[in-house]
């Protein structure tokens, strides 16, 4: 067995063996029966409840227990009808009309009605990528009856379903009317949904834990689950979500029981809970991992240095580090959106590809008139397939010859910083590192890694008119050629100045306890269709 695994076994068993006291020590009275709790393990802990005043992933898993949404992708990522009965689109593309589901309800008791949806839909837009494509082309929104909304469109948009249905990044959640119309860049923080779970506010511990429980007015579809979509079936009357920083200890909680589901098993644990008893292992969304710039606070205000510091990355460092150095659980892949994927070719692979120049890149460097400014890189220390990514960046950058400043926090204090645009002697940033799954920047119109919003897009704030034409191109297309085409300009567009840097793709794991069923492993916590037994 490698070093790492014996070592991490160790430690594993050591946890594990400590595990049983400290249920002793939880108050025997009122403790939740295991028969009817689902103890869950995220990767990482919630500190935001919004998931539209932010993308994290945490927070969007968080969210699908207390909302739903109008549309979902199944499996294949069709988009499929969900909070919605059915939808009309006219011959002309300029008129959408969508028929809510009977009987749905909020956890408050009030009826979902389609000005909930409207008012839900309008501040979605304003912080999604594909969103704001929509926002630009509606010509208005009306509530026609209490079930059923009409969007009206200046021009053609037959991609309504589409843009209501991705299911990360700032996914289209209905919330009450009251709630959604709160100002998209302040945080919601009661929360109230329609989903299958209630979220018990009372029990919120920020960073550590969150518990939810059955919602009973709850109605799902007449079919089976499938990936976002079908019948959300609640099964377990609650649901606890306990933060548990250490990978060891985690995984040791799963192996004794004392945890039911651990969201993402890192993988250098994989061979130690693969022969675990009661455990098992299964892969979730590939994912794709990217180092996003402040484009507009100095130094990479300037997109010269931005490809220049691109030019210099090795992808299998950031690759090794995260996923294993035998290469079974990741690829490299140099393109601006997930390899494999329709339409997706590796327009990068001439400049990223092995071997480095790093002189070459030094001397770019330099040629883009770089001043020695400081650079801040924000690194969370309780993602460990993220927390190498700092470190690797950090060394590469001094050895192109730049001034760095790691800055090591947890994942909700780097959540909360990154949206400060101010310069980095103001508490602002210069760099973060992100892990997304493919489904997230499908197209140019989901891809918030290289949209060209400007202050009314993802962190980082790249600006580029002509990336917006490009979106706009590819929402347009109606031929496989002008699909390709839209997607060869947009990486180009974005090889050439470098909002992000891909660092490669890898395979994320899920774990859980033997004796559940239905278990969708997904990006997100999807807690619907999990039974035990």
């Amino acid at each position: 067995m490698p070093r790492i695994a014996r070592r991490t076994l160790f430690r594993a068993a050591a946890a594990s063996a400590l595990l049983p006291a400290m249920a002793l020590a939880q108050p025997a009275v009122g403790k939740p029966s295991r028969a009817t709790t689902l103890r869950i393990a995220p990767g990482t802990g919630l500190t935001a409840l919004d998931p539209i005043w932010t993308p994290i992933g945490i927070t969007t898993g968080h969210a699908y227990h207390v909302f739903d949404t109008l549309f979902a992708i199944d499996k294949a990522q069709a988009a499929k009808p969900q909070m919605a009965e059915g939808f009309e689109t006219s011959d002309d593309g300029r008129t959408c009309t969508i028929r809510l589901r009977a009987g749905l309800m909020f956890h408050d008791g009030t009826p979902v009605l389609a000005r909930d949806a409207i008012a839900s839909i309008s501040r979605w837009s304003r912080r999604d990528a594909f969103g704001s494509l929509m926002a630009a082309a509606t010509d208005a929104m009306e509530a026609v009856d209490d079930r059923t909304l009409r969007l009206r469109f200046r021009r053609p948009f037959r991609r309504v379903p589409d843009a209501l249905a991705h299911p990360v990044a700032n996914a289209c959640f209905v919330m009450p009317e009251r709630l959604a119309m709160t100002d998209p860049m302040t945080q919601v923080t009661e929360m109230v949904g329609s989903g299958p779970y209630r979220f018990l506010a009372d029990e919120f511990v920020p960073g550590t834990r969150a518990a939810y429980a059955r919602f009973a007015g709850y109605v799902p579809r007449d079919e089976a689950a499938d990936y976002a979509s079908g019948g959300k079936r609640a099964y377990f009357e609650r649901i606890e979500l306990g933060a548990i920083p250490d990978a060891a200890t985690a995984a040791a909680a799963l192996r004794a029981g004392e945890v039911d589901w651990w969201e993402i098993a890192p993988t250098d644990l994989l061979p130690v809970l693969a022969h675990a008893p009661g455990v098992v292992v299964a892969k979730a969304d590939p994912f794709i991992s990217a180092l996003r710039f402040n484009c507009i606070q100095k130094p990479f205000d300037n997109a010269a240095l931005r490809h220049a510091v691109l030019t210099a990355v090795d992808q299998t460092d950031y690759m090794a580090a995260i996923a294993g150095s035998d290469g079974r659980n990741w690829r490299t892949c140099y393109a601006m959106f997930g390899c494999g994927l329709p339409h997706v070719r590796e327009l990068g692979a001439d400049l990223m590809k092995p071997p480095r120049d790093l002189a070459a890149a030094k001397a770019a460097v330099a040629a883009a008139d770089y001043k020695g400014e400081t650079v801040v890189i924000l690194n969370p220390t309780d993602a460990p397939a993220i927390t190498p990514h700092g470190e690797i960046t950090a060394d590469l950058l001094r050895r192109l010859g730049m001034k760095v400043d790691l800055q090591d926090r947890d994942s909700g204090t780097v959540g909360q910083r990154r949206v400060n645009r101010g310069p980095v002697d103001q508490n602002g940033w210069s760099i973060f590192h992100i892990n997304t799954p493919n489904i997230a920047i499908a197209n140019p119109a989901l891809d918030f890694y290289i949209r060209g919003q400007g202050p009314t897009g993802w962190f980082g704030w790249y600006r580029s008119e002509a990336m917006e034409r490009i979106a706009e191109q590819w929402l347009d297309a109606t031929t496989e050629a002008e699909t390709d085409a839209a997607f060869d300009a947009a990486q180009r567009l974005a090889f050439a100045e470098a909002p992000i840097v891909p660092l490669g793709a890898y395979d994320v794991f899920t774990a859980y306890r033997a004796d559940l069923t239905g278990v969708i492993p997904a990006k997100s916590i999807y807690p619907w269709n999990v039974r035990r037994g």
